[in-house]
């Protein structure tokens, strides 16, 4: 564990960042009584989650900020490392928290979106929340959302997402942490996490990716994730797209923002497979890290590494982290979802990539780490998502590829249509169809069994297909 010398300047650093921890509550330091209409935890999140969903975006900061200013400005209280990016947000963001909590300081951080349960965009001390108190920041916050939601600022009511963020918030400040890492949900500028200024605002790669929303081009896309970097926060910028760095640089500059950046301020030096991951070199602003193991897998999961201990060092300061800080937060990484194997007889491997550029990295990544001959795809997409290009890179690994769709999203593909693509780019005795995730496994299993010993299985294409194959799996584990 990290020197008691080490752990107290963090500390003090951060107290000398943050003001008084409040949220809103009476004199007599209770909570406005909460309706709580509703009676289970689970009719508590299907209402929460039946409100305008994260896909249809309102943008404006009008509503979380009302909410925000009602609860006492729970943003504030702590410092904020702020993570947008098209890809790598959310594994950068996972390794950001494991690295300061090795720091032996107390983190919250903020997911978008899950994968299975909705508690997990809550996390605090690396664990979502429980059931309980989950339910009790709803009871407490509730109120005050009804109150914004009797405004219809801009026309609506607060969206899922806006009280998802100001219900972490909210945790985050009660419980209370030293620094919240807060996953941006779309874009940058509107996004509702913004309502804090970021200390830190960390922009991993960008693509071309809700194009719909953001815009069609690189320059428009990073403009809006450059809305993140503000007035007195650092900049740390994973290698991007030139046109996606200028925009970022330009902006930084116009508000005044020191940048470290990819290349010349930290990096990966070199980078060797293991057994269960990866040896890691790493450039950082205090010099070379060695024999840094990391349980993932990947070139691009080695950068989220490099750039996870660029935003530590960002917050904290000259001389952190330290390498054994670096060692220990790193190697106790766990990145649901990432390339994780879930089971191993055949074995299957569930991944979240669902647009071309993460699509590629992944491909990339199984080809490199997994000694599959053949592998046996499962594939659901959204209906927004590029499905020709996104099939055609997983088409370079994928022999044979099982088409299901998930049942938790209206925006789910259907089956047939996104069959229909992919016989244009495998022959049709090739691609399968299952109208469910299970059957889908059950398929992909039974391909992989009566093929070759050495066969293995791929879901892909959707975070939600991957958070349905892995509740699947584990259930299927436990039994």
């Amino acid at each position: 564990m990290v020197a008691a010398l080490e752990r107290d300047r963090a500390f003090n650093y951060l107290l000398s960042r943050t003001g008084c921890r409040m949220i809103a509550k009476s004199e007599a330091g209770q909570y406005p009584e909460g309706t709580m209409s509703h009676s289970t935890h689970e009719e508590l999140t299907a209402a929460l989650t039946s409100r305008w969903p994260e896909h249809r975006v309102a943008p404006s900061l009008n509503r979380i900020s009302a909410l925000m200013e009602l609860l006492g400005d729970p943003q504030r209280a702590m410092p904020v490392i702020q993570v947008a990016g098209t890809n790598g947000k959310g594994s950068s963001a996972i390794m950001i928290d494991s690295i300061l909590r090795a720091a032996g300081l107390r983190v919250g951080r903020f997911a978008s979106p899950h994968l299975s349960d909705v508690r997990e965009r809550i996390v605090i001390d690396g664990e979502p929340i429980g059931v309980e108190r989950f339910d009790e920041v709803w009871a407490e916050i509730e109120p005050y959302v009804a109150m914004v939601d009797e405004q219809r600022l801009d026309g609506v009511e607060m969206t899922f997402f806006e009280v998802i963020t100001g219900m972490a918030y909210a945790a985050f400040a009660d419980a209370p942490v030293d620094v919240a890492v807060v996953e941006v949900g779309l874009g940058g500028r509107w996004d509702a996490t913004s309502v804090a200024d970021a200390t830190v605002a960390v922009v991993a790669p960008i693509g071309l990716d809700h194009t719909h929303i953001l815009g069609d081009t690189i320059e428009e896309i990073a403009a809006d994730k450059a809305g993140i970097i503000k007035p007195g926060s650092t900049a740390v910028l994973a290698g991007q797209d030139p046109a996606a760095a200028r925009v970022l640089l330009e902006r930084a500059m116009e508000v005044g923002a020191p940048i470290k950046a990819e290349g010349p301020d930290f990096g990966v030096i070199e980078r060797s497979l293991a057994v269960g991951g990866q040896l890691l070199r790493l450039e950082t602003s205090e010099g070379p890290v060695g024999d840094v193991f990391l349980p993932l897998f990947g070139e691009h999961m080695a950068r989220n590494a490099a750039l996870a201990v660029a935003a530590v060092g960002a917050l904290l300061g000259a001389g952190s982290p330290s390498p054994e800080v670096v060692v220990e937060g790193l190697g106790a990484v766990e990145a649901p979802g990432r390339l994780e194997l879930v089971r191993t007889s055949p074995p299957i491997v569930i991944d979240t990539a669902h647009n071309p550029q993460a699509a590629r990295v992944t491909i990339d990544a199984v080809t490199e780490s997994y000694d599959f001959d053949p592998v046996i795809g499962v594939v659901a997409m959204m209906q927004d998502k590029d499905a020709e290009e996104v099939l055609e890179i997983f088409s370079e690994k994928m022999d044979q590829v099982v088409i299901t769709k998930v049942s938790s999203s209206p925006r789910a593909r259907e089956v047939d249509d996104l069959a229909a693509v992919a016989e244009t780019i495998w022959p049709s005795h090739q691609v399968h169809r299952a109208a469910t995730m299970a059957e889908a496994l059950d398929r992909a299993v039974m391909l992989a069994d009566t093929t070759s010993s050495q066969a293995g299985v791929l879901v892909a294409g959707s975070v939600i297909a991957a958070g349905e194959a892995r509740e699947l799996l584990k259930k299927e584990s436990q039994e």
